[in-house]
């Protein structure tokens, strides 16, 4: 009985800022001559849209980054694409990387 008796968790974290960037805006929204409120209020709606975005969809966006970045031109859950992930992003285990190209191929752009 020596050893892990379950395989460990996916632990990836989200990191979102979008709380700050919408903030600003609503300052410069605040302080808008009538000039500039369109181009702010479209600013502040994408920012509130992007904010509303699910972890799964931002999951798969870094996946495909990071396999985009890496040259992979495959589909997203192949063999191929889990080595070229772990060697993009070293620290993904197997299963790790796994379950993030099957993720990632699951939700489509």
């Amino acid at each position: 009985m020596f050893g892990r008796l379950a395989p460990p968790e996916l632990n990836v974290l989200v990191l979102r800022d979008t709380d700050v960037v919408a903030h600003g805006i609503r300052q410069a929204l605040a302080e808008a001559t009538p000039e500039e409120r369109p181009g702010l209020e479209r600013a502040a709606a994408l920012v509130a849209q992007a904010a509303a975005a699910p972890d799964a969809e931002l999951h798969a966006r870094w996946v495909r980054e990071r396999l985009a970045a890496a040259g992979h031109e495959g589909t997203v859950d192949s063999v191929r694409a889990v080595k070229a992930l772990r060697e993009a992003a070293p620290g993904l285990s197997l299963r790790q990387a796994v379950k993030l190209t099957k993720d990632a191929a699951a939700h489509q752009p």
